[in-house]
């Protein structure tokens, strides 16, 4: 059987978005049990994070190919370019993270959250809604995008836009990025700042205030400040969408620093085991708080076994990003595995 369309990591972000793969007919095994979104029902605790699926026809996509949970990649109130290539670079960890020449299962990543205009993804996400099974859930991912002077209460009210118009296109969640590794400005890492983590969920739970409500994180730097921002947003937030990469400098074969000597998030293999850990102890600290907060299990899952431990680990749904960008019929082998 011919290879199915994947990412082409040697091309742009834009032809990506232009080439997307046509949905394909394709046996989808059962998993046992019932199973749900946010409180939405879904047929599988499968789902794929906002950095594979570029517009509505990725989303198409991977939902035929087992996934269940489609999040729309990070949109924003103004058009955003994409870094220049590499925006996915295999590479292999170690005492360091050194650029392979040949494909692995782990990559950096450095897309820098692009974003098409908001009548371009407003449209595409409404035309998506529609075209999703009955039991598959659009949540949309939304960013704001900070400019000169600005404080934290534009940032939010900036967010809280987004989120209402991807609500108002037909998103059935909504999730705020308070994390990412490959930014530099004002809305890359709010979720270390319980204030401001406060502020972004108060502002999107006003905006959608009938919508589930996720809000992605990364790693914390210590246990005391995951509990101040689990306490922070709980009274706004459904779910949290936990960690899902480690971030390092990259380096040539010859040791020389890539992408201008900044730190990349790595995503995929090399991520498996600390993802689990923080998950896991962002789940102790929510038992221990008795907060009603439900987590998203990401970062590094490629098997049934690893879906397993995350919801083991205290996931309610598991997201799964580099294994299916390298391997589109990855959700299909681990219901075949269940």
């Amino acid at each position: 059987m011919k290879p199915l369309p994947r990412y082409d990591i040697a091309q742009s972000y834009d032809w990506n978005y232009a080439h997307a793969p046509d949905p394909v007919a394709m046996d989808v095994p059962a998993i046992p049990g019932a199973w749900d979104f946010c409180g939405l029902p879904v047929a599988s605790p499968l789902g794929m994070p906002a950095g594979p699926l570029l517009n509505g026809r990725w989303i198409l996509y991977y939902a035929s190919l087992g996934f269940d949970v489609l999040t729309y990649k990070t949109v924003r109130s103004s058009h955003r370019d994409c870094y220049p290539v590499p925006n996915l670079l295999p590479v292999r960890g170690g005492t360091r993270v050194t650029a392979a020449g040949d494909p692995t299962d782990s990559w950096a990543i450095s897309f820098g959250m692009p974003s098409k205009d908001p009548a371009i993804w407003r449209a595409d996400i409404e035309q998506t809604r529609r075209a999703l099974g009955p039991r598959q859930v659009l949540c949309v991912s939304v960013v704001a995008s900070p400019e000169d002077g600005w404080g934290l209460d534009e940032i939010a009210a900036d967010f809280a836009r987004c989120a209402h118009w991807a609500a108002d296109a037909g998103a059935q969640v909504v999730e705020a990025n308070l994390s990412c590794p490959n930014v530099c400005t004002g809305e890359a890492d709010l979720y270390l700042s319980a204030n401001a983590a406060r502020a972004v969920a108060q502002a999107c739970r006003a905006a959608v205030p009938a919508l589930p409500l996720a809000l992605k994180i990364g790693a914390f730097d210590n246990l005391d400040q995951m509990r101040e921002t689990a306490r922070a947003v709980a009274e706004y937030t459904t779910a949290l969408s936990t960690m899902n990469s480690v971030t390092a400098p990259v380096f040539d074969a010859g040791g020389e620093p890539l992408f201008g000597g900044l730190r990349r998030g790595i995503g995929g293999a090399w991520t498996t085991s600390r993802c689990l850990d923080e998950l896991r102890l962002l789940a102790e600290v929510i038992r221990e708080e008795r907060l009603p907060l439900r987590l998203i299990g990401v970062g590094g899952v490629a098997t049934a076994d690893h879906v397993r431990a995350r919801l083991a680990a205290g996931a309610h749904q598991v997201q799964i990003a580099t294994a299916a960008m390298l391997d589109p019929e990855c959700a299909l082998r681990i219901r075949r595995n269940w």
